[in-house]
C-alpha cells in the first residue's frame, strides 16, 4: 500500500515539474527574442518557438515580397550513416533512395506494416553512405526496430544542428551579398556546402513555403553568426523574421500537407479509423512499386487493388471570402462528406482556398455539388454560412521564381 502511494506521489510531481520545465530554447532565441513585439509563442516539439513576431499578416508579404527567415532548428533530424544506409532507408521509405544522388534532397514518407503513414519529411543525401532525414514527429525507436539486420548508425541530432530558412523572391540576393559565392548554380533540391566562420554551413535549395527559397544547416555554436550574417546582407532587401502563422499561409497555397494536422500520423492516432495511407493524403506519387520491398508495400498495393481506399485529399476552391478552417465538408447539403483540415483567404491566389479530407465516395466519384459550412464569429454571435465548394488542383498558387536556374536578381 505504502509502495502504491509512493508511485502516485512521484507520478504527480513528475507531472507538476513537467508543467513547470521551460521549453527548450533554439540556438537563434535570442535573435528572434530581441525581434519579438507581441510575445507570440507556442510550443514545437518542445521548443519555445515564435507563432508571429510583429504582425503574421506583414510576415506573409515579406515570404511572398521580399526575404523571410524562419527559424527551423526544432525540426527533428536524424543522422544515417554506415554501409547499409541506402538499403535501410530505401526499406524504410516509400521512395527509391537509390534514385536520390548525392549533394540532393527529395520528400518522401514511411509507413507501418498496415501502409499507414507514420510521417513525411525530406531525406538529404549528404554521401554515398550518408543521410540526414528531416520530419515532424520523433520517431527513434521505430528507426532503431526498423534497422534490425542492416549495418547503420541512427543518430538524432535535433540539438546539435541548427537551421534556418530563407525564403522569398529576394532571397538568393540575400546570400548573395553574404558571401555565399556560387549559391546561383543550386537547382530546386540540390544541396551544397559553403564556408562559414571557421567551419561549414549546408545549404539546399528547398523549403515549405512554394516559393524562391533555401534551407541553411550548421553546428549550434555557429548559429549565431549567421543569422548576422544573413541579416546584414539582407537589410537592403528588406529581410524580415517570421512565425508559423506567415509560414503555413504560405503552405496552404502550395498545397502542402502537415502531419497531425491534415492528417494524423500513425503512432499519434488513438482510434483506427483515424490513420491514413498514402494515396489517401495525396502521396500516391512518392510510392515506387517497382523498388526491393518496403515498409508497407503489400498493404498500400493491396488497398489499390481491391478499392478499399477509404479518404481522398483535395483541395477547395469556396465561395466568400471567410475561412472554411475546419468546417464541416457536405454533398448536396445534408450527406456530410469530410474536414476542412487548413483553410485561408490567399492574398496572393485572391482566392478562398482550403485543403480537406473526404470519405470516398464523396471527392472521387462524387466531386459536384460540395458545400461548407462555415460558423463565423459576428459580434459574438455565431452565423453560420453554407458557402458552395468546387474541387481544385494544389497547389492553389505556383511560381515560377521557384525553380527558376540561375535564380531572378531582385
Amino acid at each position: 500500500m505504502n509502495a502504491m502511494t509512493k508511485s502516485a506521489s512521484d507520478l504527480r510531481r513528475a507531472a507538476r515539474d513537467h508543467i513547470r520545465t521551460p521549453r527548450l530554447e533554439t540556438p537563434f532565441h535570442e535573435r528572434l527574442m530581441a525581434l519579438s513585439e507581441v510575445n507570440d509563442w507556442y510550443d514545437w516539439a518542445g521548443y519555445k518557438a515564435p507563432h508571429s513576431l510583429f504582425d503574421a499578416e506583414l510576415e506573409y508579404f515579406a515570404i511572398r515580397s521580399t526575404a523571410a527567415l524562419f527559424d527551423i532548428s526544432p525540426m527533428v533530424k536524424y543522422r544515417i550513416t554506415g554501409p547499409d544506409a541506402e538499403r535501410y532507408l530505401n526499406r524504410l521509405t516509400l521512395r527509391d533512395v537509390r534514385k536520390l544522388a548525392v549533394n540532393r534532397v527529395h520528400y518522401t514518407a514511411w509507413c507501418d506494416d498496415h501502409g499507414h503513414v507514420l510521417d513525411d519529411g525530406t531525406l538529404f543525401r549528404l554521401g554515398e553512405q550518408e543521410f540526414r532525414l528531416c520530419c515532424q514527429e520523433r520517431h527513434l525507436p521505430w528507426l532503431l526496430d526498423s534497422a534490425f539486420g542492416f549495418t547503420v548508425d541512427l543518430h538524432e541530432e535535433t540539438e546539435e544542428i541548427a537551421g534556418l530558412a530563407l525564403q522569398g523572391p529576394t532571397s538568393y540576393a540575400v546570400l548573395r551579398d553574404a558571401g555565399f559565392a556560387g549559391v546561383e548554380r543550386l537547382k530546386p533540391f540540390d544541396i551544397a556546402a559553403f564556408p562559414h566562420d571557421g567551419g561549414e554551413v549546408t545549404i539546399s535549395r528547398t523549403g515549405f513555403t512554394g516559393d524562391l527559397g533555401y534551407e541553411l544547416f550548421l553546428p549550434r555554436a555557429k548559429a549565431l553568426s549567421l543569422w548576422d550574417r544573413l541579416w546584414t546582407a539582407g537589410q537592403p532587401h528588406a529581410i524580415r523574421a517570421i512565425g508559423y502563422g506567415a509560414l503555413n499561409q504560405t503552405r496552404i497555397e502550395t498545397g502542402f500537407i502537415v502531419a497531425n494536422a491534415d492528417f494524423v500520423t500513425a503512432e499519434a492516432a488513438l482510434r483506427s479509423d483515424r490513420v491514413r495511407m498514402p494515396d489517401e493524403i495525396g502521396l500516391d506519387w512518392l510510392v515506387d512499386p517497382d523498388k526491393p520491398n518496403f515498409n508497407g508495400r503489400r498493404a498500400i498495393l493491396d488497398a489499390r487493388r481491391n478499392g478499399t481506399l477509404k479518404h481522398i485529399l483535395v483541395g477547395l476552391e469556396i465561395e466568400g471570402n471567410v475561412p472554411a478552417e475546419h468546417a464541416i465538408v457536405y454533398y448536396r447539403k445534408k450527406h456530410e462528406a469530410g474536414l476542412v483540415t487548413a483553410a485561408i483567404w490567399s492574398p496572393t491566389a485572391k482566392r478562398n482556398i482550403a485543403i480537406a479530407s473526404l470519405e470516398r465516395p464523396y471527392g472521387s466519384k462524387f466531386t459536384e455539388d460540395l458545400w461548407v459550412e462555415i460558423y463565423a464569429l459576428r459580434e459574438l454571435k455565431y452565423q453560420k454560412l453554407m458557402k458552395r465548394a468546387k474541387i481544385v488542383p494544389r497547389p492553389f498558387v505556383k511560381l515560377a521564381r521557384r525553380t527558376a536556374t540561375p535564380p531572378g536578381l531582385r
